[in-house]
């Protein structure tokens, strides 16, 4: 296929001037598909060198979010209007293809506009040969809206709701059929529940900010936001966190000093559901962060601590730790965390990877009892027993966080849990280890698979006499709709937040 402008293309028109949101748009689809890109990491950064106005940035954000969310819908839309199989079209082609039919079944855009749009931006990136099959193939899915009025279970021939529940609701809320099944699951099968978090992650999430303990507090937060022109509001839940209904957070005086960040408030929930747990017997002063890329759970726990024992002066930043205990052994490291420890409350953050461990660095740049090293959770270079607290955020399939990962839906397979469940368990068991008697530990997920949530959790406290599983709801008393426990599992649709897992366990005191 010859590109725009190329030898090959005698007689075609020149390429139209496309529009830059449009062709933004495409880009980061583009990323995606070819380079395995994270939308929600490109299109920032995309958007910050683009010179495009407030509006355009915004049509760049819901084409490209909007289109990656509803792929499998489009795709499948695309199905009906061409005898080619979608997934044997260029992937160039098929990307602005996704694009235009995006805006035909979801946006404003007049119908007219959209095709014609979608056909110039094939014309300037796929040259002049496919342009008649794109016309056509948009044409057609433009006559089909207009007949069915957009009903997708219509348009894609949805199998009943009475008949097959979880098929219509895969169809109607552009999941793949297995996320929908994980979700009834952990909803207790209450199918109108399931369908009201599948709309949830379609809904434009708020950006949620913490103002980090000890350096500044939410209303100077919340006063820094109105100065800059941002509607602003309390968290409901965390007494640290301000949720923005849209606008630039890197506007404001905190979040640029670093006094605040972006940090979604069920994230913050399971940090101070750890914090908030007591202890049993006399704590050594040491907390570990077992997994803690990119570092905004552990700055939010540093700053609790610094709050809670007065943080001695003296101690290297975040930043400087990383650095220094990058090239220290096991042994060198907890000795020097023990001795730390020793004069006031500490946190260790450990991560594996050298770009995320300088995340974490950065997340507690400022915090003197933070320290970061670069190890593998599961053989954290610390003495078995010694710390009285310990986070254990393990990875995992992120289905809790698909309003802010769009393409992650149609990325993910059932699969992939094959490698994730053993990953957790050890990870959970690690951390059992390293907690002292009478210690405690979160196990987190920003997912709500119960493969990955409370079978992990009863699968490995089953086995140990030593290990007691708390009530995490306490820790949470502000915190409404979270069920019988012991669990706690957050939701969009009820929250407000991502749906973060936490359960709590206790080693038994000896």
């Amino acid at each position: 296929m010859s590109p725009a402008g190329s030898p090959g293309t005698r007689g075609a028109r020149p390429p139209a001037a496309v529009d830059r949101p449009r062709l933004l748009a495409w880009e980061v689809l583009r990323a995606v598909d070819e380079r395995g890109s994270y939308a929600n990491l490109l299109l920032p950064s995309l958007l910050a060198g683009s010179g495009l106005p407030a509006r355009d940035r915004g049509f760049v954000t819901e084409l490209a979010y909007g289109a990656l969310r509803a792929q499998g819908t489009l795709d499948g839309l695309l199905d009906t209007a061409t005898s080619r199989p979608v997934h044997d079209i260029d992937p160039p082609l098929r990307d602005a293809l996704r694009l235009g039919a995006y805006q035909l079944l979801r946006t404003r855009v007049p119908a007219r506009a959209a095709v014609a749009s979608t056909v110039d931006l094939v014309r300037a990136t796929s040259g002049e040969r496919p342009v008649r099959f794109a016309n056509a193939v948009l044409r057609r899915v433009a006559a089909r809206i207009a007949e069915t009025g957009g009903d997708l279970a219509a348009l894609l021939g949805a199998p009943r709701f009475e008949t097959d529940p979880i098929g219509h609701l895969a169809v109607v809320t552009t999941h793949p059929r297995w996320i929908v099944e994980v979700v009834a699951e952990a909803l207790g099968d209450d199918l109108d529940e399931t369908r009201a978090a599948l709309v949830a992650d379609d809904a434009r999430p708020a950006v949620h900010l913490v103002a980090r303990p000890g350096r500044t507090d939410r209303d100077r937060l919340l006063a820094e936001a109105a100065g800059e022109g941002l509607v602003a509001a309390p968290g409901p839940y965390s007494p640290y966190a301000v949720r923005l209904d849209g606008g630039d957070p890197a506007r404001l005086p905190a979040v640029a000093s670093g006094a605040a960040a972006v940090q979604d408030e069920g994230s913050q929930l399971v940090a101070l559901a750890l914090a908030r747990t007591a202890t049993v017997g006399r704590d050594r002063g040491l907390t570990v962060d077992l997994c803690a890329g990119p570092g905004g759970k552990a700055a939010l726990l540093a700053g609790l601590l610094t709050d809670r024992s007065g943080g001695g002066p003296g101690f290297s930043s975040g930043l400087e730790a990383a650095s220094g205990l990058e090239a220290a052994s096991g042994l060198e490291a907890a000795s020097g965390l023990e001795a730390a420890s020793g004069s006031g409350a500490s946190l260790l953050a450990l991560e594996p990877r050298a770009t995320r461990a300088g995340l974490v660095a950065r997340s507690l740049a400022g915090e003197p009892r933070a320290w970061v090293v670069r190890a593998d959770g599961r053989a954290a270079p610390l003495p078995a027993g010694s710390a009285d607290r310990v986070l254990v955020d393990v990875p995992c399939t992120g289905l809790g966080a698909l309003r802010r990962r769009p393409e992650a839906r149609w990325r993910r397979i059932p699969g992939d849990l094959a490698a994730l469940v053993p990953l957790q368990s050890a990870l959970l068991v690690a951390a059992l280890d390293l907690v002292r008697p009478g210690g405690v530990v979160a196990y987190a997920t920003c997912s709500p698979h119960p493969a990955e949530t409370v079978e992990v959790v009863r699968q490995v406290s089953g086995q140990r006499v030593d290990v007691s599983v708390l009530d995490a709801r306490l820790g949470l008393p502000e915190v409404d709709g979270l069920g019988s426990g012991p669990f706690v599992q957050l939701w969009p649709h009820r929250h407000g937040t991502d749906a973060m897992f936490v359960a709590l366990l206790r080693r038994n005191p000896d």
